[in-house]
C-alpha cells in the first residue's frame, strides 16, 4: 500500500558528516580566549604591561601560542577603555565561571575591581589598574 521510504532523512544527523565537532568545553575555551584577547587588547592600549602579561599568559595557555601585543596608547579617553574593559572583563569572568576556570575567574574579577577603582578615581587610573 505504502511505498518505503528510500532516502534518508534530512533530519538525521550521519554519524561520519564530514565536518568537525567540537565539545562544549572546546568552544567554551575559543570564546574565553578570545574575550581575554580583546581585554589584553584594551589592556595594552592603557599601558598596563604587567596585567596584560598575566592575561597574555591565560590566552597562551588556551590557544597554545602567545598572542598578538598591541604597540602602546592611542587617543581614546581613558575613561572609555576603562568602561570598555570592564565590561570585557565581566564577560571573561562569566565564560571562566561556566568552564571552572578559577585562574581566569580570580584574574577577570581584579580586572573589573580595578577598571571599577579607576573610573572613580580618575586621577590615578594607571596606578590603580597596574598594582595587579
Amino acid at each position: 500500500m505504502y511505498e518505503p521510504i528510500r532516502t534518508k532523512s534530512v533530519h538525521t544527523p550521519a554519524a561520519d558528516a564530514g565536518f568537525p565537532h567540537r565539545t562544549r568545553e572546546e568552544e567554551l575555551d575559543i570564546q574565553l580566549a578570545g574575550h581575554l584577547s580583546a581585554l589584553l587588547a584594551v589592556t595594552d592600549e592603557l599601558g598596563l604591561g604587567a596585567t596584560g602579561d598575566r592575561i597574555a599568559a591565560q590566552v597562551a595557555r588556551l590557544r597554545g601560542t602567545p598572542p598578538a601585543r598591541h604597540a602602546g596608547r592611542t587617543d581614546a579617553p581613558v575613561a572609555a577603555l576603562h568602561r570598555r574593559a570592564h565590561d570585557l572583563a565581566g564577560r571573561v569572568l562569566v565564560v571562566a565561571a561556566s568552564r571552572a576556570d578559577t585562574a581566569v575567574a580570580i584574574l577577570a574579577a581584579e580586572a573589573m575591581d580595578a577598571h571599577t577603582a579607576a573610573l572613580a578615581a580618575p586621577q590615578s587610573a594607571t596606578t590603580l589598574v597596574g598594582a595587579h
